[in-house]
């Protein structure tokens, strides 16, 4: 993990099991990496989606990936135009699913279990992709950062 005290945009970076405990320590790092940005700011990336996006990139790299070795989890707080960038690198250079918006005439089973993360991830994120690495692939998404919701008056 970075040093909290180094240089503005030092992604923050650890390696997890691939195993289902993975997912809510990724969550957590999320939480803390997220908290570091200034609570006073007028603007935020949203905490609870980029949790659950994040929870949905690591589960996919934990049940769809081959390969031997850990995940890699990296957050990175973007400086310009602010927000954030979280990737998932696994040790398979296979492409992950479908990160597109799906066909709308396409029929959707609502009692399927699998199938929507990376629907999920399409929707929610102002980006994603994937890429190759040297050692498999790197999946992502951004978010921006959106204005800081005010406290509802009291009735």
């Amino acid at each position: 993990m970075p040093d909290p005290t180094g240089p503005p945009g030092t992604p923050w970076r650890l390696r997890l099991p691939r195993t289902t405990a993975a997912v809510p320590v990724a969550r957590a790092l999320v939480r803390t990496a997220l908290g570091e940005i200034d609570p006073g700011a007028a603007e935020l990336p949203d905490r609870d989606t980029a949790e659950l996006l994040t929870a949905e990139l690591v589960a996919n790299a934990v049940e769809h990936t081959s390969g031997e070795g850990p995940i890699e989890l990296i957050v990175e707080l973007l400086a310009a135009p602010g927000g954030c960038q979280i990737e998932v690198h696994d040790p398979d250079p296979a492409r992950p699913g479908r990160l597109e918006c799906p066909d709308p005439d396409a029929e959707v089973d609502p009692w399927q279990e699998h199938g929507r993360g990376l629907l999920l991830i399409r929707a929610l994120s102002s980006d994603c992709g994937h890429r190759p690495t040297a050692h498999g692939k790197a999946v992502w998404f951004t978010l921006p950062r959106v204005p800081a919701q005010r406290p509802r008056p009291r009735p």
